[in-house]
């Protein structure tokens, strides 16, 4: 199986995060972007101040990939409007597909109309500039339970105010890769997970994003209906390795 259509390769550390300076952390990010043009992967993915830098690099080299970004990231605490503005800014930028960070602590609380309002409008954002739009859960945050509900309430929103031509433009995904678990639980992609996800959200399409690391995983997602699948180590997974990444 070609699993390079299947991956969006990631890279979303601060320089901070990645112990570097901003220099540095530029010059990774570049290295990333060269990859993925080189490996044909179905996309970069990356913060959203450096969407200006892969969008030039791509357009360069004349290639396909594809730049994706992420919005209110990672707690997904962000007001609507200030979502709103970071990803209309992405766009401007060069992004083509937007993967909001769910206020799942909202959600968690109880806030429905909050959840379905911020899924309406930053749906309908990426809809009028012909954007993909994707909706992390983070799933390593929520119970079995909420799992259900959240991707249920995302494909109920989009199912009552899109036609059905667009339902594949909206994913529901599993992670940002940077949620804290304890005990050395998993705070990405796992098989029940994913399949919970699945039977809910469908006929909107699955991400599967952090905890595949081998492509013997990657594949197995990909037969459970997967449409996408978020790796660090994109290349590595490619081509029959392992991933060295905790994403």
């Amino acid at each position: 199986m070609n699993l390079k259509q299947y991956l969006d390769s990631t890279y979303l550390k601060t320089a901070e995060q990645a112990g570097v300076t901003e220099k540095e952390n530029t010059e990774i990010v570049q290295k990333f972007v060269q990859e993925a043009i080189d490996e044909q992967f179905k996309l970069i993915m990356i913060r959203p101040n450096m969407v200006k830098i892969a969008r030039k690099m791509i357009d360069e080299q004349k290639s396909k990939v594809l730049v994706g970004t992420v919005i209110s990231f990672p707690e997904g605490e962000n007001t609507l409007q200030e979502k709103l503005d970071e990803a209309l800014q992405a766009i401007q930028d060069g992004a083509d597909e937007l993967d909001y960070v769910c206020n799942y602590k909202a959600f968690k609380k109880g806030e429905t109309e909050l959840l379905k309002n911020e899924i309406l409008q930053g749906t309908k954002l990426a809809f009028q500039h012909h954007k993909i739009a994707k909706w992390i859960i983070e799933v390593a945050a929520l119970t079995d339970a909420e799992i259900v509900q959240l991707s249920a309430l995302i494909k109920n929103v989009i199912i009552a105010n899109f036609k059905e031509e667009s339902f594949p433009n909206v994913f529901v995904k599993s992670s940002t890769g940077f949620y804290k678990t304890e005990n050395g639980l998993p705070n990405g992609a796992t098989v029940p997970t994913i399949i919970m996800m699945i039977e809910n959200s469908s006929p909107l399409p699955v991400k599967a994003a952090g905890g595949v690391r081998t492509y013997e995983e990657a594949v197995e997602m990909i037969k459970l209906g997967v449409k996408r699948i978020g790796t660090s180590s994109a290349k590595a997974i490619a081509n029959g390795g392992t991933s060295s990444g905790n994403y």
